[in-house]
């Protein structure tokens, strides 16, 4: 089932870490990962936010040059009028 160990090995193989390290350990090791995995999550968010912010700039930043682009040609049209 899970790759050669049966449900009965890997039940004896957690009591025995159970056992070694106790379960206040266990317990602490397990709140240390589920904050570590929680952190990576939310560093990963805030990186797409931050992408997406920047991504939102230059696209702003696109506009305003094809605008002032514009608006020069524009103003050159008037001067040879």
């Amino acid at each position: 089932m899970f790759g050669g160990i049966s449900p009965v090995q890997l039940i004896i193989v957690l009591v025995i870490v159970v056992l070694i390290f106790g379960t206040k350990k266990l317990t602490g090791m397990g709140k240390d990962i589920g904050g570590a995995v929680k952190g990576f999550k939310q560093a990963m968010n805030d990186d797409e936010k931050e992408d997406a912010k920047k991504a939102d700039q230059a696209l702003d930043n696109k506009t305003a040059d094809a605008q002032f682009a514009e608006s020069k040609e524009n103003s050159k049209e008037k001067q040879d009028v």
